[in-house]
């Protein structure tokens, strides 16, 4: 109740304050932020001495002040602080109540680092429990916070935590490890009280390993910082140590000596306990309460037994109302008891789902990064062998050559494919891809895609048929890029297990209503068809029809998968019907909205045919910046043959100071270069002109990178290894001065 006394002290002042109304805001403010700081300090004092009632009275003080002033930071610390004095006591199931309710604030308003020290005492109180595997993971969790927040002189402590909880499950090589990074942090920060500890530890550890002469020397050690810090318990502990050390290699002599030290010393720590522990107070005032009511029922018993029967009955009747009371009473009791080892055990569960959410999400951003540079590294080199390959194609080859450079040329277009079906893939699964909706004729963009995939239909004998429907709308407002990923998916699919057979395209009205409509796409074949047994698992990451089959007709099995994804984000859905030996038809759904009276659709100006061939290239110079020396000679030819000149550079620093010498057109800028990058060399180009294109390059693709391409000023990336019709695209856009869409955006 004294918070509240406080509270009313306080209102009376600043009522009786004639400036009450002008400073009541800002003044009474402050004097909580004092009083609350004072009241936590205070609670330190009291129990580093052992003050354990006064501490935890002063601590829920403090937090009823946080409370007032909305201080959620403080709150979650004083709660953390609530739980060590609960724990110290041993109300273990309180402190836990504690130590969720600062975890949960503390994660609502990211306040890392006291939520990596509320992980740190959740996992002392598991440890104490022997329940050492939950102790590990919250110690982990903290030690991955503070590290996270660059707060290392606070790993020691944690880190000696585990060390602890290693040793009670006797891993002592892991322990020692751990130990020594231990020791080095805490030499580095000047903690003595955690150095100390740590080598009596790293005793115990040398000992259970068989090295009791590197035992002794450690604890001896610890022992006398101990004893400079006057570190009570961590002498104690030193004692303790070194008379299990010496009794097991049979100096019975020192191990008694230690032990009486241990002991002399304990007592004096007991005593002090004793003399300051709230709870024996409060148990003698619970006892004298007792003894005065049962000397006031005795003496109302004396006096009942002198009045009527009438008065005895009722007597009677009283004294069961109040047994029928105390049972009740003992009944909530155990039933409050009940209910707080349920929440505990539901926060428990809580922070291990918070905790395997954390691991999640760490092991999706390794696998994001994983992922970057694998491809990189893939994408680099399979430039070089696509672009030699389609030189060495374009060179008139012997006959003989033909095949084997057509045999290159397919491999490594499907190594593309296959990195970029995964890139995809992982696009998709982080929810990194968005909608980009435009206008665009549905039916030209069917037949494109029937006519690029012709060819490869024409040489497995297979005729394509395409219905679209009378009367159904040309022209939609939707994302055409990934229909066109979703129909050259499945389309391609069917070309691919259908030979000798027919293909057909067939695209309905479902319903529409105003200008909204749902259309339904089939792709329907005769070809080899898929079991009852594989159809569920069919838009499962890669999977095939079976080994067989993959060996057969080949692909990533990753197809179907990107095209459920992409049909779940276009708002679609998907499902198939199949028969072995008969064929399959897939249908597909997905809303668009009708769009009139459009003269051109964005699509259609896109996809006119512009040749670099129709300008002039006669002023046009080109500056190319590549570390690569097989990149570098590919790149050149390929300009070359455009008919363009350019200039050649292997590092950033170069290429700023060409720039700054020199006119270009376009610059060609790679990214991972001895030196500066091409992203810093971009910035410096940047600071003194605005005005030159400059393209990326390079084999980064992952869309999380994309952002810095735009802020560092590049104009658009080429990815390599590129397709050479639209890297003149690219050009052609730049050199006849059209209006560059970039892809950072």
């Amino acid at each position: 109740m004294s918070h509240i006394k406080y509270y009313i002290v306080v209102f009376l002042i600043c009522l009786c304050s004639p400036n009450f109304a002008q400073q009541e805001g800002a003044n009474d403010s402050d004097k909580l932020e004092l009083t609350l700081q004072n009241l936590i300090q205070r609670a330190k004092l009291e129990n580093d001495r052992g003050d354990y009632l006064n501490a935890k009275d002063d601590l829920e003080e403090a937090l009823s002040i946080a409370e007032l002033l909305d201080d959620k930071i403080n709150q979650g610390i004083i709660h953390t602080k609530i739980a060590r004095v609960q724990y110290l006591v041993g109300e273990t199931n309180r402190a836990n109540v504690s130590l969720n309710t600062a975890a949960s604030i503390q994660r609502g308003i990211n306040d890392y680092p006291n939520l990596a020290i509320t992980y740190n005492i959740k996992g002392v109180i598991h440890h104490t429990n022997q329940e050492y595997e939950d102790a590990l993971g919250y110690y982990k969790s903290a030690k991955n916070l503070f590290e996270q927040e660059e707060l290392e002189e606070y790993v020691s402590e944690v880190t000696l935590n585990q060390a602890k909880t290693y040793i009670a499950v006797k891993n002592f090589e892991t322990a020692k490890t751990i130990l020594e990074s231990t020791i080095i942090i805490a030499k580095k920060y000047e903690q003595n009280k955690r150095l100390s500890s740590a080598l009596i530890e790293m005793g115990k550890v040398s000992n259970a390993l068989g090295n009791s002469e590197l035992a002794l020397s450690q604890i001896n050690e610890g022992l006398s910082i101990a004893k400079q810090g006057n570190i009570i318990e961590n002498i104690n502990e030193a004692f303790l140590t070194l008379s299990e050390v010496y009794e097991k290699i049979g100096d019975y002599k020192n191990a008694l000596i230690n032990t009486n030290s241990h002991i002399k010393l304990s007592d004096s720590i007991l005593n002090v306990k004793r003399q300051n522990l709230a709870s024996g107070v409060a148990s003698i005032h619970v006892s004298k309460y007792k003894d005065e009511k049962n000397k006031q029922l005795q003496e109302q018993f004396d006096e009942v037994s002198k009045e009527s029967n009438f008065t005895r009955i009722t007597t009677t009747l009283s004294i069961a109302l109040i047994t029928i009371l105390s049972l009740l009473t003992l009944s909530l009791y155990k039933n409050n008891n009940i209910r707080l080892k349920t929440n505990n055990m539901l926060h428990k569960k809580n922070d291990e789902l918070i905790v395997a959410k954390e691991k999640a999400e760490l092991a999706s951003k390794t696998k994001a990064n994983f992922l970057s540079t694998v491809t990189h590294e893939l994408r680099t080199p399979l430039y070089a062998v696509t672009g030699l390959t389609n030189m060495l194609l374009e060179e008139d080859p012997k006959p003989h050559q033909l095949a084997h450079l057509k045999s290159l040329k397919f491999s490594g277009d499907y190594l593309l494919t296959f990195i970029n079906d995964i890139l995809q893939i992982n696009k998709i699964e982080a929810n990194k891809v968005e909608l980009d909706p435009e206008v665009f004729n549905l039916k030209n963009k069917i037949d494109n895609v029937i006519s690029a995939l012709a060819n490869s239909a024409k040489d497995n004998g297979t005729k394509l048929h395409y219905y679209y429907e009378k009367d159904l709308p040309e022209t939609f407002n939707g994302d055409q890029l990934k229909l066109s990923q979703i129909l050259i998916n499945l389309l391609g699919n069917a070309i691919k297990f259908t030979k000798d057979g027919d293909i057909w395209v067939r695209v309905h009205k479902i319903e529409a209503k105003n200008k909204n409509y749902r259309l339904r796409f089939e792709i329907e074949d005769n070809g080899i068809g898929i079991t009852k047994e594989k159809q569920d698992q069919l838009f499962d990451s890669f999977a095939q029809g079976s080994v067989q089959i993959n060996r057969k007709y080949g692909g990533t099995g990753l197809g179907l998968s990107i095209v459920k994804g992409l049909i779940k984000i276009l708002k679609g859905k998907i499902y198939l019907k199949s028969e072995l030996g008969k064929g399959t038809t897939f249908f597909f759904e997905i809303p668009l909205e009708e769009v009139k009276d459009v003269e051109k659709t964005k699509s259609e100006e896109r996809e006119k045919a512009n040749k670099v061939e129709e300008l002039d290239l006669e002023d046009v110079k080109i500056l190319i910046v590549e570390d690569n020396k097989i990149n570098q000679m590919i790149t050149r030819k390929i300009l070359t043959k455009m008919g363009l000149k350019c200039d050649l550079v292997d590092n950033g620093e170069a290429a700023v100071e060409k720039v700054r010498s020199n006119t270009y057109n376009i610059v060609l800028m790679d990214i991972h270069m001895p030196g500066i990058s091409g992203l810093e060399a971009t910035k410096i180009i940047r600071s003194f002109d605005k005005d030159t294109t400059i393209f990326a390059l390079t084999a980064v693709t992952l869309e999380d990178k994309m952002h810095e391409f735009g802020e560092a000023g590049f104009n658009d990336i080429i990815s390599k290894p590129f397709k050479q019709e639209d890297f003149e695209k690219k050009l052609y856009d730049v050199l006849s001065g059209k209006e560059i869409v970039s892809s950072f955006f």
